[in-house]
């Protein structure tokens, strides 16, 4: 039987007070990559929000990676997110410090004190997205695609259970968000489970897998062709 990473049941999403998702019923299994499409406004970031602990599950049921959305506290927070990847379009990139350093920088507050096995995992992670050879430029001296490539080394630094990525291709070319696409899938195929959240329809037809679509305040699955590419 498969193993249930993420779970929302007749689930209400607000933004705000606006209602923006009803009857919400979603399950993720372990090992699934899943896409979340869906046009600006439609619910998709205010569900990513919710999943983080970023807005509150006010009505209905949910859980992801152990934790009860319904009685999170905000002191579970953080513990949630060390459970979770996040991956963002913009980045969010300490400019002030070198690519080992932003990494340090969060292994240091999440508890991590050793220092040599803080540098070994940060090699393993920057490895894994091709990026290893990068560790001491700053984030000015990247382009678009090699910085989300480190924000993606980032969200693995704890091995989480589940990588929640929104939009992680928005900022990005074409030719480059095929590049960090491949990336994810690697990600995914050494074992990962992986929700992003996209509006690029040419990489769910190269790349498809299972597609949920945020539309007229209601979520549902829909079925992609698959591209002959």
């Amino acid at each position: 039987m498969s193993e249930s990473i993420l779970s929302l049941q007749n689930a209400q999403i607000f933004q705000r007070e606006n209602l923006v998702l009803s009857h919400v019923n979603l399950t993720i299994n372990k090992g699934e990559f899943v896409y979340l499409i869906g046009k600006t406004g439609s619910g998709k970031s205010s569900l990513m929000k919710t999943l983080y602990g970023d807005l509150t599950l006010e009505k209905g049921t949910g859980s992801i990676v152990g934790f009860n959305l319904n009685t999170l506290k905000e002191k579970e927070i953080p513990f949630l997110r060390r459970k979770l990847g996040i991956v963002f379009q913009d980045f969010k990139l300490l400019n002030d410090r070198n690519v080992f350093e932003n990494l340090k920088f969060v292994l240091k507050a999440t508890g991590w004190k050793d220092a040599a096995k803080m540098k070994t995992k940060i090699m393993e992670v920057l490895a894994k997205v091709g990026m290893e050879t990068k560790d001491f430029k700053m984030p000015f001296q990247l382009s678009g695609g090699e910085q989300q490539r480190i924000a993606i080394a980032r969200a693995l630094l704890n091995d989480p259970d589940l990588i929640l990525a929104d939009e992680p291709t928005g900022n990005l070319d074409p030719a480059t968000s095929v590049d960090v696409m491949k990336v994810l899938k690697e990600i995914h195929n050494s074992g990962k489970t992986i929700l992003m959240a996209t509006h690029d329809y040419a990489l769910i037809l190269k790349f498809p897998c299972k597609t949920l679509k945020c539309e007229g305040g209601e979520l549902f699955e829909v079925v992609q062709q698959k591209s002959s590419v």
